[in-house]
Protein backbone atom coordinates (compact mmCIF):
# COMPACT_ATOMS: atom_id res chain seq x y z
CA UNK A 1 0.00 0.00 0.00
CA UNK A 2 1.73 3.34 -0.91
CA UNK A 3 1.40 6.41 1.24
CA UNK A 4 -1.62 8.14 -1.69
CA UNK A 5 -3.58 5.44 -0.37
CA UNK A 6 -3.69 6.13 2.95
CA UNK A 7 -4.77 9.34 2.58
CA UNK A 8 -1.40 11.26 3.70
CA UNK A 9 1.54 12.35 2.11
CA UNK A 10 5.20 12.64 3.33
CA UNK A 11 4.89 16.02 2.66
CA UNK A 12 2.14 16.52 5.87
CA UNK A 13 3.60 18.21 8.69
CA UNK A 14 2.78 17.47 12.15
CA UNK A 15 0.49 20.46 12.82
CA UNK A 16 -1.75 19.25 9.31
CA UNK A 17 -2.07 15.72 10.50
CA UNK A 18 -3.31 16.66 13.99
CA UNK A 19 -5.93 18.69 12.24
CA UNK A 20 -7.27 15.75 10.18
CA UNK A 21 -7.09 13.50 13.09
CA UNK A 22 -9.00 16.15 15.68
CA UNK A 23 -6.59 15.18 18.64
CA UNK A 24 -4.64 18.78 18.88
CA UNK A 25 -7.58 20.74 19.89
CA UNK A 26 -8.89 18.01 22.79
CA UNK A 27 -4.85 18.32 24.07
CA UNK A 28 -5.22 21.63 24.28
CA UNK A 29 -8.81 22.08 25.88
CA UNK A 30 -7.58 19.73 28.19
CA UNK A 31 -4.74 21.29 29.39
CA UNK A 32 -6.53 25.14 29.44
CA UNK A 33 -8.68 23.82 32.27
CA UNK A 34 -6.28 22.21 34.11
CA UNK A 35 -4.34 25.36 34.73
CA UNK A 36 -7.89 27.42 35.84
CA UNK A 37 -8.50 24.58 38.22
CA UNK A 38 -5.37 24.92 39.56
CA UNK A 39 -5.38 28.61 39.78
CA UNK A 40 -8.43 28.04 41.88
CA UNK A 41 -7.09 25.73 43.80
CA UNK A 42 -4.24 27.87 45.20
CA UNK A 43 -6.44 30.97 45.43
CA UNK A 44 -8.65 29.19 48.20
CA UNK A 45 -5.52 27.99 49.53
CA UNK A 46 -3.99 31.38 49.87
CA UNK A 47 -7.55 32.31 51.39
CA UNK A 48 -8.00 29.91 53.73
CA UNK A 49 -4.23 30.69 54.77
CA UNK A 50 -4.56 34.42 54.97
CA UNK A 51 -7.72 33.55 57.67
CA UNK A 52 -6.31 30.95 59.65
CA UNK A 53 -3.17 33.87 60.28
CA UNK A 54 -5.45 36.43 60.79
CA UNK A 55 -7.21 35.00 63.09
CA UNK A 56 -5.76 32.54 65.19
CA UNK A 57 -2.37 32.73 64.40
CA UNK A 58 -2.45 36.43 65.77
CA UNK A 59 -1.76 37.92 69.47
CA UNK A 60 -4.92 39.01 71.05
CA UNK A 61 -4.23 43.14 71.75
CA UNK A 62 -7.10 44.58 74.11
CA UNK A 63 -8.21 48.02 74.28
CA UNK A 64 -8.62 49.54 77.32
CA UNK A 65 -9.83 52.71 79.14
CA UNK A 66 -8.78 54.05 82.97
CA UNK A 67 -11.38 53.58 85.74
CA UNK A 68 -11.58 56.90 86.97
CA UNK A 69 -13.10 59.66 89.04
CA UNK A 70 -15.93 61.25 87.79
CA UNK A 71 -19.18 63.58 88.10
CA UNK A 72 -21.93 61.57 86.90
CA UNK A 73 -25.85 63.23 85.67
CA UNK A 74 -28.12 61.02 85.11
CA UNK A 75 -30.46 61.95 82.36
CA UNK A 76 -34.16 61.27 81.39
CA UNK A 77 -35.17 62.57 78.08
CA UNK A 78 -38.82 63.69 77.63
CA UNK A 79 -40.36 65.45 74.93
CA UNK A 80 -43.46 68.19 75.07
CA UNK A 81 -45.28 71.61 74.50
CA UNK A 82 -44.76 74.99 76.02
CA UNK A 83 -47.81 76.20 77.31
CA UNK A 84 -49.26 79.04 78.74
CA UNK A 85 -50.02 78.40 82.82
CA UNK A 86 -53.41 79.63 82.43
CA UNK A 87 -55.40 79.43 79.37
CA UNK A 88 -59.19 80.57 79.54
CA UNK A 89 -61.29 79.70 76.60
CA UNK A 90 -64.02 82.50 76.85
CA UNK A 91 -67.61 81.64 75.38
CA UNK A 92 -70.83 82.96 75.18
CA UNK A 93 -74.20 81.37 76.78
CA UNK A 94 -76.43 83.25 74.65
CA UNK A 95 -77.52 82.93 70.92
CA UNK A 96 -77.25 85.91 68.67
CA UNK A 97 -75.88 88.58 66.06
CA UNK A 98 -72.12 89.83 67.44
CA UNK A 99 -73.10 93.97 67.10
CA UNK A 100 -69.05 94.28 68.08
CA UNK A 101 -65.70 92.50 68.60
CA UNK A 102 -63.41 95.15 70.21
CA UNK A 103 -59.98 93.18 70.69
CA UNK A 104 -58.07 91.40 68.28
CA UNK A 105 -54.99 88.97 68.21
CA UNK A 106 -52.06 89.32 70.35
CA UNK A 107 -54.01 92.66 72.06
CA UNK A 108 -53.46 92.79 76.03
CA UNK A 109 -56.74 92.83 77.83
CA UNK A 110 -57.32 93.72 81.71
CA UNK A 111 -59.52 91.62 83.51
CA UNK A 112 -63.18 92.74 82.96
CA UNK A 113 -62.30 94.02 79.26
CA UNK A 114 -65.26 93.79 76.92
CA UNK A 115 -64.10 91.56 74.16
CA UNK A 116 -67.00 91.10 72.02
CA UNK A 117 -71.30 92.27 72.09
CA UNK A 118 -74.25 90.68 71.53
CA UNK A 119 -77.43 92.48 69.75
CA UNK A 120 -78.82 93.54 72.83
CA UNK A 121 -82.50 94.68 71.53
CA UNK A 122 -84.50 91.76 71.80
CA UNK A 123 -83.19 91.55 75.37
CA UNK A 124 -83.78 94.99 76.22
CA UNK A 125 -87.23 94.72 74.81
CA UNK A 126 -87.61 91.62 77.57
CA UNK A 127 -86.41 93.33 80.40
CA UNK A 128 -88.98 96.02 79.65
CA UNK A 129 -91.81 93.91 79.94
CA UNK A 130 -90.70 91.83 82.76
CA UNK A 131 -90.18 95.05 84.57
CA UNK A 132 -93.59 95.74 83.40
CA UNK A 133 -95.20 93.18 85.04
CA UNK A 134 -92.84 93.73 87.70
CA UNK A 135 -94.93 97.29 88.63
CA UNK A 136 -98.44 95.57 87.55
CA UNK A 137 -97.52 92.96 90.59
CA UNK A 138 -96.43 95.18 93.02
CA UNK A 139 -99.69 96.97 92.51
CA UNK A 140 -101.62 94.44 92.84
CA UNK A 141 -100.09 93.66 96.41
CA UNK A 142 -101.14 97.41 97.36
CA UNK A 143 -104.55 96.47 96.24
CA UNK A 144 -104.78 93.12 98.08
CA UNK A 145 -103.42 95.07 101.32
CA UNK A 146 -105.86 97.34 100.98
CA UNK A 147 -108.57 94.98 100.54
CA UNK A 148 -107.61 92.84 103.72
CA UNK A 149 -107.80 96.08 106.06
CA UNK A 150 -111.13 97.06 105.08
CA UNK A 151 -112.10 93.20 105.00
CA UNK A 152 -110.50 92.51 108.77
CA UNK A 153 -112.31 95.78 109.78
CA UNK A 154 -115.13 94.46 109.33
CA UNK A 155 -114.75 90.80 110.74
CA UNK A 156 -113.48 92.61 113.31
CA UNK A 157 -117.10 94.85 113.76
CA UNK A 158 -119.48 91.78 112.77
CA UNK A 159 -117.30 89.54 115.40
CA UNK A 160 -118.60 91.97 118.22
CA UNK A 161 -121.97 92.34 117.66
CA UNK A 162 -122.05 88.44 117.16
CA UNK A 163 -120.43 88.07 120.91
CA UNK A 164 -123.75 90.71 122.60
CA UNK A 165 -126.23 89.18 119.91
CA UNK A 166 -127.89 92.05 117.93
CA UNK A 167 -126.72 90.98 114.21
CA UNK A 168 -127.64 87.92 112.24
CA UNK A 169 -125.90 85.19 112.58
CA UNK A 170 -125.27 84.67 108.56
CA UNK A 171 -123.84 88.40 108.28
CA UNK A 172 -121.17 87.07 110.72
CA UNK A 173 -120.50 84.13 108.82
CA UNK A 174 -119.95 86.81 105.36
CA UNK A 175 -117.80 89.07 106.67
CA UNK A 176 -115.45 85.99 108.18
CA UNK A 177 -115.15 84.89 104.76
CA UNK A 178 -114.89 88.10 103.06
CA UNK A 179 -111.68 88.34 105.41
CA UNK A 180 -110.13 84.96 104.85
CA UNK A 181 -110.61 85.43 100.86
CA UNK A 182 -108.73 88.89 101.22
CA UNK A 183 -105.86 87.14 102.85
CA UNK A 184 -105.36 84.59 100.31
CA UNK A 185 -105.36 87.04 97.76
CA UNK A 186 -102.73 89.24 99.50
CA UNK A 187 -100.83 85.99 99.58
CA UNK A 188 -101.06 85.12 95.96
CA UNK A 189 -100.51 89.11 94.86
CA UNK A 190 -97.03 88.98 96.82
CA UNK A 191 -95.91 85.47 95.13
CA UNK A 192 -96.83 87.07 91.47
CA UNK A 193 -94.54 89.96 92.42
CA UNK A 194 -92.00 87.46 93.73
CA UNK A 195 -92.33 85.87 90.36
CA UNK A 196 -91.96 88.99 88.54
CA UNK A 197 -88.98 90.43 90.34
CA UNK A 198 -86.97 86.72 89.30
CA UNK A 199 -88.21 87.22 85.89
CA UNK A 200 -86.59 90.85 85.74
CA UNK A 201 -83.54 89.17 87.68
CA UNK A 202 -82.89 86.68 85.16
CA UNK A 203 -83.58 89.22 82.00
CA UNK A 204 -80.66 91.12 83.99
CA UNK A 205 -78.63 88.27 83.57
CA UNK A 206 -79.44 87.67 80.07
CA UNK A 207 -78.61 91.35 79.13
CA UNK A 208 -75.36 91.44 81.32
CA UNK A 209 -74.09 88.28 79.43
CA UNK A 210 -74.65 89.80 75.72
CA UNK A 211 -71.21 91.45 76.92
CA UNK A 212 -68.84 88.94 76.67
CA UNK A 213 -66.03 89.83 78.41
CA UNK A 214 -62.17 88.61 79.79
CA UNK A 215 -62.16 87.18 83.43
CA UNK A 216 -58.56 87.27 83.29
CA UNK A 217 -55.77 90.13 82.85
CA UNK A 218 -53.54 88.69 80.00
CA UNK A 219 -53.05 88.63 75.87
CA UNK A 220 -55.66 87.32 73.40
CA UNK A 221 -54.77 84.21 72.17
CA UNK A 222 -57.01 83.39 69.46
CA UNK A 223 -60.34 85.02 67.97
CA UNK A 224 -62.70 83.04 65.89
CA UNK A 225 -65.63 85.88 65.82
CA UNK A 226 -66.14 88.55 63.30
CA UNK A 227 -68.74 91.57 63.87
CA UNK A 228 -72.21 90.35 62.42
CA UNK A 229 -71.34 86.54 63.02
CA UNK A 230 -73.93 84.74 64.26
CA UNK A 231 -73.50 82.87 67.79
CA UNK A 232 -75.67 79.50 68.63
CA UNK A 233 -75.33 78.29 71.49
CA UNK A 234 -77.64 75.69 71.56
CA UNK A 235 -76.19 72.33 72.14
CA UNK A 236 -72.94 73.71 73.07
CA UNK A 237 -71.16 76.72 74.00
CA UNK A 238 -69.10 78.08 71.29
CA UNK A 239 -65.18 78.91 72.05
CA UNK A 240 -64.88 82.46 70.80
CA UNK A 241 -61.48 84.05 72.07
CA UNK A 242 -58.53 82.42 74.12
CA UNK A 243 -57.04 84.35 76.56
CA UNK A 244 -53.51 83.28 78.26
CA UNK A 245 -52.95 85.36 81.72
CA UNK A 246 -49.26 85.41 81.33
CA UNK A 247 -46.80 84.61 78.79
CA UNK A 248 -43.96 85.41 80.94
CA UNK A 249 -44.52 82.47 83.33
CA UNK A 250 -45.41 79.31 81.10
CA UNK A 251 -44.77 75.50 81.99
CA UNK A 252 -43.49 72.34 79.46
CA UNK A 253 -45.90 69.57 79.49
CA UNK A 254 -43.72 66.33 78.59
CA UNK A 255 -44.71 62.62 78.99
CA UNK A 256 -42.30 60.57 80.68
CA UNK A 257 -42.00 56.92 79.95
CA UNK A 258 -43.37 54.43 82.75
CA UNK A 259 -40.06 53.01 82.96
CA UNK A 260 -38.53 56.29 83.94
CA UNK A 261 -40.96 57.39 86.31
CA UNK A 262 -39.69 55.82 89.05
CA UNK A 263 -36.81 58.94 89.20
CA UNK A 264 -38.52 61.66 88.42
CA UNK A 265 -39.38 63.78 91.49
CA UNK A 266 -40.56 67.50 92.22
CA UNK A 267 -37.92 70.38 91.80
CA UNK A 268 -35.00 68.23 90.01
CA UNK A 269 -33.96 70.43 87.47
CA UNK A 270 -33.96 70.11 83.28
CA UNK A 271 -33.01 71.52 80.22
CA UNK A 272 -35.03 71.97 77.00
CA UNK A 273 -34.19 73.09 73.72
CA UNK A 274 -36.37 73.81 70.90
CA UNK A 275 -36.67 74.33 66.96
CA UNK A 276 -36.70 77.90 66.81
CA UNK A 277 -33.45 78.42 68.49
CA UNK A 278 -30.95 76.03 68.07
CA UNK A 279 -28.14 77.01 69.86
CA UNK A 280 -30.11 78.03 73.09
CA UNK A 281 -30.75 75.80 76.30
CA UNK A 282 -33.27 77.02 78.45
CA UNK A 283 -33.62 76.07 82.24
CA UNK A 284 -36.71 74.66 84.13
CA UNK A 285 -37.69 72.88 87.13
CA UNK A 286 -40.19 69.74 87.52
CA UNK A 287 -43.46 71.30 89.18
CA UNK A 288 -45.91 69.05 88.89
CA UNK A 289 -45.82 65.36 88.19
CA UNK A 290 -49.42 64.09 87.41
CA UNK A 291 -50.92 60.19 88.45
CA UNK A 292 -53.18 59.82 85.16
CA UNK A 293 -51.75 57.34 82.62
CA UNK A 294 -51.44 58.29 79.01
CA UNK A 295 -51.55 54.94 76.40
CA UNK A 296 -50.57 55.51 72.98
CA UNK A 297 -50.09 52.73 70.92
CA UNK A 298 -49.10 50.74 74.11
CA UNK A 299 -46.66 53.23 75.08
CA UNK A 300 -47.57 54.24 78.91
CA UNK A 301 -46.15 58.14 79.65
CA UNK A 302 -46.94 59.93 82.94
CA UNK A 303 -47.47 64.24 82.18
CA UNK A 304 -45.35 66.15 83.76
CA UNK A 305 -45.43 70.19 84.21
CA UNK A 306 -42.21 71.93 84.04
CA UNK A 307 -42.42 75.53 84.95
CA UNK A 308 -40.36 78.42 82.91
CA UNK A 309 -39.31 81.62 83.10
CA UNK A 310 -40.38 83.45 79.83
CA UNK A 311 -39.50 87.15 80.85
CA UNK A 312 -38.07 87.53 77.06
CA UNK A 313 -41.23 86.34 75.46
CA UNK A 314 -38.41 84.21 73.45
CA UNK A 315 -40.94 81.19 73.76
CA UNK A 316 -44.03 80.90 72.40
CA UNK A 317 -47.22 78.85 73.59
CA UNK A 318 -46.98 75.14 70.88
CA UNK A 319 -43.69 74.76 70.94
CA UNK A 320 -42.33 71.75 70.85
CA UNK A 321 -39.66 71.00 72.83
CA UNK A 322 -37.42 68.11 73.97
CA UNK A 323 -36.27 68.57 77.59
CA UNK A 324 -33.21 66.35 79.74
CA UNK A 325 -34.19 65.90 83.57
CA UNK A 326 -31.37 65.42 85.81
CA UNK A 327 -32.56 62.94 87.99
CA UNK A 328 -29.75 62.03 90.03
CA UNK A 329 -26.42 63.59 90.46
CA UNK A 330 -23.31 61.86 91.73
CA UNK A 331 -19.94 63.90 92.49
CA UNK A 332 -16.52 62.25 92.71
CA UNK A 333 -18.18 58.89 91.62
CA UNK A 334 -15.22 55.65 90.46
CA UNK A 335 -16.73 54.93 87.17
CA UNK A 336 -16.10 53.05 84.11
CA UNK A 337 -16.90 53.27 80.46
CA UNK A 338 -20.49 51.21 79.56
CA UNK A 339 -18.26 49.17 76.93
CA UNK A 340 -16.66 47.70 80.40
CA UNK A 341 -19.42 46.29 81.67
CA UNK A 342 -20.33 44.49 78.18
CA UNK A 343 -16.79 42.93 77.44
CA UNK A 344 -16.52 39.42 76.80
CA UNK A 345 -13.15 38.09 75.75
CA UNK A 346 -14.29 35.46 72.64
CA UNK A 347 -14.58 31.22 73.30
CA UNK A 348 -11.83 29.14 73.21
CA UNK A 349 -10.83 28.24 69.68
CA UNK A 350 -12.33 23.90 71.45
CA UNK A 351 -15.24 25.58 72.32
CA UNK A 352 -15.52 27.58 68.59
CA UNK A 353 -15.29 24.73 66.54
CA UNK A 354 -18.15 23.28 68.56
CA UNK A 355 -20.30 25.82 68.09
CA UNK A 356 -19.82 25.74 64.16
CA UNK A 357 -22.47 24.18 61.91
CA UNK A 358 -26.33 25.35 62.04
CA UNK A 359 -25.89 26.36 65.84
CA UNK A 360 -23.03 29.33 64.42
CA UNK A 361 -25.10 29.91 61.70
CA UNK A 362 -27.91 30.83 64.46
CA UNK A 363 -26.44 32.40 66.94
CA UNK A 364 -23.04 34.04 65.31
CA UNK A 365 -20.47 35.17 67.79
CA UNK A 366 -21.23 38.65 68.68
CA UNK A 367 -24.71 38.06 69.30
CA UNK A 368 -23.46 34.92 71.29
CA UNK A 369 -21.09 37.39 73.53
CA UNK A 370 -23.35 39.56 73.76
CA UNK A 371 -25.87 36.86 75.74
CA UNK A 372 -22.76 35.71 77.58
CA UNK A 373 -22.09 39.78 78.83
CA UNK A 374 -22.57 39.95 82.48
CA UNK A 375 -23.10 43.74 83.39
CA UNK A 376 -21.82 42.82 87.11
CA UNK A 377 -18.34 41.95 86.04
CA UNK A 378 -15.81 43.92 84.53
CA UNK A 379 -12.33 42.70 82.80
CA UNK A 380 -9.12 44.30 84.32
CA UNK A 381 -5.38 44.34 82.86
CA UNK A 382 -3.07 42.51 86.05
CA UNK A 383 0.48 41.90 84.69
CA UNK A 384 -0.17 42.14 80.91
CA UNK A 385 -3.55 39.62 81.44
CA UNK A 386 -7.37 40.23 81.55
CA UNK A 387 -8.77 39.30 84.83
CA UNK A 388 -12.65 39.17 85.73
CA UNK A 389 -13.57 41.37 88.77
CA UNK A 390 -16.51 41.32 90.28
CA UNK A 391 -18.91 44.50 90.82
CA UNK A 392 -22.11 46.09 91.81
CA UNK A 393 -22.96 48.99 89.13
CA UNK A 394 -24.45 52.20 90.66
CA UNK A 395 -26.29 55.04 88.47
CA UNK A 396 -24.78 55.55 84.60
CA UNK A 397 -25.35 58.72 82.51
CA UNK A 398 -25.04 56.37 79.04
CA UNK A 399 -21.16 56.98 79.00
CA UNK A 400 -19.87 55.85 82.17
CA UNK A 401 -21.50 53.62 84.94
CA UNK A 402 -20.83 54.43 88.76
CA UNK A 403 -18.87 51.71 90.56
CA UNK A 404 -20.48 51.02 93.98
CA UNK A 405 -18.31 47.83 95.17
CA UNK A 406 -15.79 45.74 93.46
CA UNK A 407 -11.70 45.37 93.71
CA UNK A 408 -11.20 48.19 91.18
CA UNK A 409 -9.45 51.06 91.62
CA UNK A 410 -8.69 54.58 90.15
CA UNK A 411 -6.57 54.07 87.15
CA UNK A 412 -6.99 50.52 86.91
CA UNK A 413 -7.71 49.74 83.31
CA UNK A 414 -10.69 47.52 82.49
CA UNK A 415 -10.95 45.98 79.41
CA UNK A 416 -13.66 47.63 76.60
CA UNK A 417 -12.42 45.78 73.58
CA UNK A 418 -10.38 42.83 71.69
CA UNK A 419 -8.96 42.75 68.49
CA UNK A 420 -7.94 39.44 67.31
CA UNK A 421 -6.77 36.27 69.77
Amino acid sequence: MTTEATGFRMADTKEDIEKALGIGRVGAHVSRWTWVIGGVAAVALGVGAWLYLGSGGQAARYVTAPAERADIRVIVTATGTVEPTNVVEISSELSGTLETVNYDFNDRVEEGAVLAELDTTKLEAQLAVSRAALDSAIARVAVAEATLDETRERYENAQRLEERGVTAHQAFVEDRAAFVRAQAQLQSAKAERALAEADVDLHQAELEKACICSPIAGIVLDRVVDPGQIVAATLQAPILFKVAEDLTKMELQVDIDEADIGRAALGQPAEFTVDAYDERVFPAEIAEIRFAPRTVDGVVTYKAILSIDNSDLALRPGMTATADIVVAEITDALSVPNAALRYVPPLPPAERDDRSGLLGMLLPQDDERVLRADPRTVWVMREDAPVEIEVRPGASDGRQTEILEGDLEPGDRVVVEQIGG
